[in-house]
């Protein structure tokens, strides 16, 4: 009987994993946000965000085009790698390791109502394993310019 009660809770649980609208991160400290825009809007709205806060939008990479060209569909997310030059140099200058790290990531995703989430750790987040206070430093420096982008993206 405890098996079949076991068994049964489990079955329930893999149901209800399916219905959630946001990406479950290994990161406590990743930031996911649902908005009310669509996944083109919200691509298009973060790549303005990125220009209006003095930031580059360095590269882009996205499953749903690479499923399009084989012919198959699936869900909208794309990344979408953010920086800039002169912090990159001073990132350098602070830890060649770091580097491994830039561009900071910003993540689009299409939820299952067509609406999308933007989902992104703060760069303080993302540079605090190194250890390295030069390289904290500016991490602080750059977590209120992201913290901003993904502000304007979502419209609040």
């Amino acid at each position: 009987m405890r098996r079949r009660i076991g068994l049964a809770l489990m079955g329930l649980a893999l149901m209800a994993a399916p219905a959630r609208a946001q990406p479950v991160f290994p990161f406590p400290d990743a930031r996911v946000e649902p908005t009310r825009w669509s996944y083109g809007d919200l691509i298009q709205r973060l790549e303005r965000a990125i220009e209006a806060n003095g930031m580059r939008l360095v590269a882009r990479a996205s499953a749903t085009v690479g499923a399009a060209d084989r012919g198959i569909t699936i869900p909208g997310n794309t990344v979408i790698m953010v920086f800039r030059n002169d912090y990159a140099l001073r990132m350098l200058d602070a830890s060649v390791a770091a580097g491994i790290e830039a561009p900071i990531r910003y993540y689009v995703t299409e939820n299952p109502d067509h609406t999308a989430s933007l989902s992104w750790r703060p760069p303080s987040a993302v540079f605090a394993p190194f250890g390295n206070a030069a390289l904290d430093a500016l991490a602080r420096e750059l977590d209120p310019i992201f913290a901003r982008i993904a502000t304007d993206a979502i419209g609040r």
